[in-house]
């Protein structure tokens, strides 16, 4: 019964190791996908009618990385499969509201607020990795307060024209 048990430790080891080269070596193939790796900030075309300075400077802390032409790419953003959900955050986040490009219809502008009041914005998983981007409650609310103003200043002005 002895070495039962040893050739199932051997064997455990053995298939231990097999499954630990056949991870490394998918992580490694994976880095050829070319998804993620791109990194590109198109220009800033132009900006909302900010209500201060402040509500454009805690957006730019807690929103632009996802809903700008700013984003700052973090190191692990060029490394699969982190960079493949990086990149489609990003793409996302711009396409559902893009601060760089206000001169574009943003329809879901009006429900950022919403998000942002409701903890939804940023997104817990984030705020892990972004400690910059997590605010306190007097910040959350003075940002929800500013971009309710900026937000309704620019649909009243598109209005106006």
């Amino acid at each position: 019964m002895h070495s039962l048990e040893v050739s199932m430790n051997v064997l455990n080891g053995r298939w231990l190791f097999r499954v630990g080269v056949g991870l490394l070596g998918f992580l490694l193939v994976i880095q050829l996908v070319p998804y993620g790796r791109d990194h590109q900030n198109p220009p800033v075309r132009s900006e909302p009618p900010w209500d201060s300075p402040t509500t454009r400077a805690l957006a730019k802390q807690a929103c632009f990385d996802c809903h700008s032409n700013e984003t700052e790419w973090p190191a692990y953003a060029s490394i699969a499969p982190a960079s493949w959900l990086v990149q489609h955050d990003v793409d996302d986040g711009r396409a559902d509201l893009n601060f760089s490009e206000w001169q574009r219809p943003q329809e879901k502008a009006k429900k950022a607020v919403e998000e942002l009041r409701d903890g939804e914005m940023p997104p817990a998983t984030y705020l892990l990795l972004h400690a910059h981007a997590r605010l306190s409650t007097a910040d959350r609310d003075r940002l929800a307060q500013g971009l309710a103003k900026t937000l309704g200043g620019a649909s009243q002005q598109a209005h106006d024209r």
